[in-house]
């Protein structure tokens, strides 16, 4: 299980090495993906809070990289975390996720990459729930939702009212 520490170090001294690299060109990558994916893993941009439905649904599945299809996170480590972006605690293998120091809008952040394709996908923060404190709060439209069965879901955009405490977090496992 990683810890702030982990997340840290690979962000400050190297990350684990990717199973495969995915290269292509920025005019490639345009072919494939719509042009807000193409802002926001790209570009590094951020969709706006609470812009999809992505944040309230838990069923079972795994989550993949838009761009490249490398699976990023399971289900089970999602949970809800009132920021208005999906959010997990672990990505579902060590080496899924590169970390990059980001020190832009005059802040410091982690930012959270595919390591395979080098997609921007968030930013990885310290008060997520025990027992690993980590919150992967990740654009929606870096991730493509794939079913328990391996097809992948039907994309479903809906633009959702701001509801609930945003000091209140829910912990979701699996069927929650």
């Amino acid at each position: 299980m990683l810890k702030w520490t982990d997340v840290v170090g690979f962000a400050s001294k190297g990350n684990p090495k990717p199973d495969k690299k995915v290269v292509k060109t920025a005019d490639e990558w345009q072919q494939v993906l719509t042009p807000d994916q193409f802002k926001i893993t790209r570009l590094h941009g951020t969709e706006r809070a609470h812009s999809s439905d992505m944040c309230s649904r838990f069923e079972p599945g795994k989550y993949a990289c838009v761009c490249c299809g490398t699976l990023l996170f399971d289900g089970s480590e999602k949970y809800e975390s009132g920021t208005g972006w999906p959010s997990f605690t672990q990505p579902i293998t060590e080496n899924a996720v590169a970390y990059h120091k980001d020190e832009s809008y005059g802040m410091v952040r982690i930012e959270a990459l595919c390591n395979t394709c080098d997609a921007h996908l968030g930013h990885v923060f310290p008060d997520g729930p025990a027992p690993s404190g980590l919150r992967y709060c990740m654009n929606a439209l870096a991730l493509k939702k794939k079913s328990t069965n391996g097809n992948n879901e039907k994309e479903r955009r809906l633009v959702t009212p701001r509801t609930g405490d945003d000091t209140t977090r829910r912990y979701h496992r699996g069927n929650a």
